[in-house]
């Protein structure tokens, strides 16, 4: 009998089609990788609601705040960005890079139609935080019962 190392990776390749298919579905519709590898998930961000208001956490350190961009067009919130590349440092003195650097751009399809009057804006130590203002149809209205 011969023994063998198991390999959790290797064990998975059959289901590899089936996990990226599950993946693609769940993925934003706008999901494709751009061209520095940022992937489709960066910026990681989180969503939520709270006083009315749609509130989205961005993870987006060493960005300067001037290359940053949030834009609103109706129902669609872009979130995009650069990075430019450190170049102090030669390429042949390099032992490592894991740094991304170049654009991204995500977007998120919202509930409801938005200006950008509705949209507030902060970044602070590496956090972009925008506050979407629901429109008044949105906003819950308590009914008095007669």
């Amino acid at each position: 009998m011969q023994l063998t190392t198991y390999n959790p990776l290797i064990a998975r390749r059959p289901l590899r089609p089936v996990s990226r298919l599950l993946n693609d579905f769940f993925m934003p519709y706008d999901a494709a990788p751009d061209e520095a590898g940022m992937g489709v998930n960066f910026p990681a961000v989180d969503i939520y609601e709270k006083d009315e208001k749609l509130v989205f956490e961005a993870e987006l350190p060493g960005f300067a705040k001037e290359d940053i961009t949030v834009d609103v067009k109706g129902t669609i919130l872009t979130l995009s960005g650069k990075r430019e590349s450190n170049e102090e440092v030669k390429e042949e003195g390099r032992f490592r890079r894991e740094r991304r650097f170049g654009k991204f751009e995500r977007r998120f399809k919202l509930p409801f139609e938005v200006s950008g009057e509705q949209v507030d804006a902060t970044y602070r130590d590496g956090l972009l935080i925008l506050s979407v203002e629901k429109p008044e149809e949105q906003k819950p209205k308590q009914i008095t019962i007669n």
